[in-house]
């Protein structure tokens, strides 16, 4: 099994990286603030403005270290890698694969059930946790008939025929789901109404949205490491400029991203003071509080648990490149289809 490796997320404003033997260096205004192996790294993100050295680089590109510049809000700007690697003939089969309307539509299905199954699970988990401090018996309620229409909406998967039949059918699932989100919060001063993206306009679709950035980051790396394009997708259709394969191996993990904003709102690591509205009415989390969401992001990557297809037990943030593997499988023939993370 590949070992997990660091992604490092730079925001500190006016920051110098570069290298120095076997070292990655943080400087700030000429002072050393961080000296990291270079050889435990999988990835940089940098937010605003940081400057890399054209020596640092140059060493990312040859040793398959992505480096990803965000603005300051998290918002993608550009990304910088070596050689594309992996087999020309697997990108082919894929982009075959992608042209064909029921190839497409069959992969598509399997991705989307792995989405409902752990959407469905998130709540289910959390009437098992808490059901019994639940002192509106409405909201319970609701609670379970939203789990029962996730049922149907993951039974009615297999009956669609087209992407957009699909799309209609997640559609309708996300709806019932996020119609729910607000009862899943149990800190009173995080409303939640609807899922709002551009912009987000209060502090959970801010958390939402900024760690689905982080999320499609990991899955594009882990595609990429595997030989596959992460602009060719089969659910999310072919746009100039986005990483459609990425959006699609990241369906399935959005449930598991969703559970770890309740987990950072629900135990008090972020509070409402720690988000600022844009003059746009577009709401961000602060600076300070931002490194306390990526060290948790960081720390949850490392959690294990048991992966069924693998039959081994493996960290978190190793799920998109095994996620990526079966598929690869898949494409090349070696399975009879791609199996989606049923999250249990």
């Amino acid at each position: 099994m590949r070992p997990l490796r660091n992604v490092i997320y730079i925001q500190t404003q006016n920051s110098w990286l570069h290298k120095d033997n076997d070292n990655l260096v943080l400087k700030v205004e000429k002072e050393t603030k961080a000296r990291v192996p270079i050889h435990k790294l999988q990835g940089l993100v940098c937010f605003g403005q940081v400057t890399i050295s054209p020596y640092l680089m140059a060493h990312c590109a040859e040793n398959g270290i992505t480096i990803t510049f965000l603005n300051m809000f998290g918002k993608y700007l550009a990304r910088v890698e070596g050689p594309v690697s992996g087999n020309v003939l697997l990108r082919r089969t894929q982009h075959l694969t992608g042209h064909s309307i029921e190839k497409s539509v069959a992969i598509a299905q399997t991705m989307l059930t792995g989405k409902l199954y752990n959407q469905r699970y998130v709540i289910r988990r959390y009437c098992r946790d808490y059901g019994e401090q639940i002192s509106d018996k409405n909201v319970l309620a609701q609670l379970q008939t939203a789990e029962k229409r996730l049922t149907r909406c993951l039974t009615q998967l297999s009956d669609c025929k087209g992407i957009d039949t699909l799309m209609g059918r997640e559609g309708e699932a996300a709806q019932v789901y996020f119609g729910v989100f607000k009862h899943l919060i149990r800190q009173p001063d995080f409303e939640f109404d609807t899922r709002r993206r551009r912009p987000p306009t209060d502090p959970v679709n801010a958390l939402l949205s900024f760690c689905y950035t982080l999320l499609t980051h990991d899955c594009r790396s882990a595609l990429e490491t595997t030989g596959l394009d992460p602009a060719s997708g089969f659910l999310h259709q072919l746009r100039s400029g986005r990483p459609s394969l990425a959006l699609d191996l990241a369906e399935e993990f959005r449930p598991m991203v969703d559970r770890f904003v309740l987990s950072l709102i629900n135990r008090k690591q972020l509070f409402i003071k720690d988000f600022e509205t844009l003059p746009n009415g577009s709401v961000t989390l602060k600076e300070e509080p931002r490194r306390t969401l990526l060290a948790a992001w960081q720390d949850r990557k490392q959690d294990t648990l048991l992966h069924p297809w693998f039959e081994e037990t493996v960290p978190i943030g190793l799920l998109p490149w095994l996620q990526a593997q079966v598929l690869a499988r898949f494409l090349r023939g070696d399975c009879d289809s791609y199996v989606p993370f049923l999250w249990k």
